[in-house]
Order: structure tokens, then sequence, then C-alpha cells
């Protein structure tokens, strides 16, 4: 690869260098989650944290991956002449790597929604991945067809999918305290501003795009067309203006992104140690519940004696 575009006049070059040094942390970082809850047998058992690790390193190195070798999937563009760099190779990781995200919130809302006996959140944790599936598949059909309007659809869905899973950290504040808590409020201002993001800059992004292009009436491609082109070619630019529309979400997505899986392959961690965090109110109303239905249960188990039987008696 040549790296004669790096010098310190070239913005693209401290960019990416920036990129490369978030990346590194990162992957230091989810080495050091393995070695804390993996290798000591500390949590041998539970398959949650153990799913974590796996789902959380697809992630941070897919993202480090795309990282070391950005390129934007529409136009075709990247940084390095190699066969790594064409979309085909870069855009199956990213699926992957985003699958794995969305099955991380699944786990982790299901495991709080369980302990907590929170409907809301538990349907949340089994919409989220079917909805970051969708997206995939809008997100494939922009990059083969070249239409920005898949992205529009893909980021929308997104959008969807989140304030779903804020909705569901909502349900659950009332459920806890402590530290638990605060990862609550932590993740919903996370959240907030994501959507916030995708709101105002990312899909009218794109939308602009796809409107631009309607304009120039510029092809789209065929699937298979787009298949092939996918495949076989790339375009090495070091032009700002040409990456200017990709360095914020490129920063975002490799950074606070990839810190959000991290932490919640930590949260998982607590393991049995999360409904230690609820409140009293939350398990007084849970043990009530809980009798009520123990109650319940045993009317309905009786059998009823009926009025020929009460006569003989």
């Amino acid at each position: 690869m040549r790296l004669v575009w790096q010098a310190r006049s070239n913005p693209l070059a401290w960019w990416w260098g920036l990129l490369i040094l978030v990346s590194t942390a990162n992957v230091t970082l989810w080495f050091l989650l393995y070695r804390e809850f993996r290798p000591t047998g500390a949590f041998t058992g539970h398959s949650d944290i153990e799913s974590m690790l796996l789902l959380c390193a697809a992630y941070v190195f897919g993202c480090a991956f795309r990282s070391f070798l950005p390129r934007a999937d529409v136009q075709r563009i990247c940084l390095f002449d190699t066969w790594l760099s064409s979309v085909l190779v870069g855009r199956s990781v990213a699926t992957v790597a985003e699958l794995c995200f969305a099955a991380q919130w699944a786990i982790i809302l299901s495991q709080l929604g369980g302990i907590a006996g929170a409907d809301t959140t538990l349907n949340a944790a089994w919409a989220v991945v079917p909805l970051i599936l969708v997206a995939e598949c809008f997100s494939w059909y922009a990059v083969l067809t070249r239409n920005y309007l898949g992205n529009a659809v893909e980021n929308s869905i997104w959008a969807i999918a989140f304030v779903m899973v804020a909705i569901a950290l909502c349900r659950l504040l009332p459920e806890f305290q402590g530290l638990v808590r605060w990862a609550l409020i932590v993740a919903i201002g996370g959240i907030a501003f994501y959507l916030a993001f995708l709101v105002t800059i990312d899909v009218p992004m794109y939308l602009s795009r796809w409107r631009t292009d309607l304009a120039d009436g510029n092809r789209l491609l065929g699937l298979i067309e787009g298949l092939r082109d996918v495949s076989t070619r790339w375009i090495v630019t070091h032009d700002l203006t040409h990456w200017r529309g990709e360095i914020a979400w490129m920063s975002l997505y490799f950074s606070a992104a990839v810190w959000a899986s991290l932490a919640l392959c930590a949260c998982s961690a607590l393991g049995d140690r999360l409904p230690h965090y609820r409140t009293e109110a939350a398990v007084l109303n849970w043990s009530t519940r809980m009798l009520a239905a123990d109650l319940r249960q045993g009317a309905s188990n009786q059998v009823p004696v009926s009025i020929t039987e009460r006569r003989r008696v």
C-alpha cells in the first residue's frame, strides 16, 4: 500500500491515524475484558457472558478492520489499493459485526427484562435483531444498486430499533438502583444522541444524495451487475472532499458504538449480581405479584365439589 498521501498537510492522514489509535485501544480493552471474565472460571456456566464476549469480539474486530481500511460503499472509494478494500469484503464484515451488536442488545435486554419481569423490555429484546436484519437487507440493496434511498431506509430502521431499546431501558429505570440505574441513564442518553444524529444528519444526508442522483439522471445498477461491481471495483482517493460526508459517522461509529459494545459486555458480566441492584419497591412489587399468582394457581387446582356431592356430605 502506498503511503505517500500520509503527509502532515493532509487532514485525511490525521483522521485515519486517529481511527487506528482508537481501534487499537478498543481491541486492547476487549482483551482485558476477556482476561478478566473468561479464563478465571468465575463465570463458568454463564452462557450470557461467554456469548457476549464472542459477539463483542466480532463487533470490535470488525470495526477495527474497517478503521484500518476505510471505504465508502456506494461511492466505491477507499484509502488503499487492495482487494481487502473491496466493498464486498467490507460490507460482509460490517453485516456480521452489526448483527452481533444487535444480538448483544437482545441479550442484555432479555437479561434485565427477565430479572425485572418487564414485558416491554422482553418484547424489545425479541424485536431488535429481526429489525436490524431487515436494515442490513436495505444496506445491501443500496450498495449493490448504488441507490442512496436504501441507506436512508436502513438508517431509519436503526432509528426505530433504538427507539424501542430506549423505551425498554426507560421501563427498567424504576426497577434498578445504584450502578445499574446509572448505566441505564448513560445508555438512554447515548441512544438519544444517536437518534438525534440519525434524524438530523445521517438520514437527511442520504436523502439529499438520492435526490441529487435523481436530478442528475444517474443510472442504478442491477443486483447481478452490482455484485460484480462491488467485487472488482474500488477507487483509491485521498481527496478530503470525497470523504467529507463520511468522516462524522465513521468517527462516531468506530469509537462510541464500539465503546457501547464493550460496556454491554461488562454489564452482562455482573451476572448473578444484577438482582442485588433492584430497588426495594420493585422487589416488594415482584413478591406481591408472585404471591398473587401462586394463590390463583392454587385456587384453579382445587377440584370443584358438585351439588350432589355436597348433599351427600
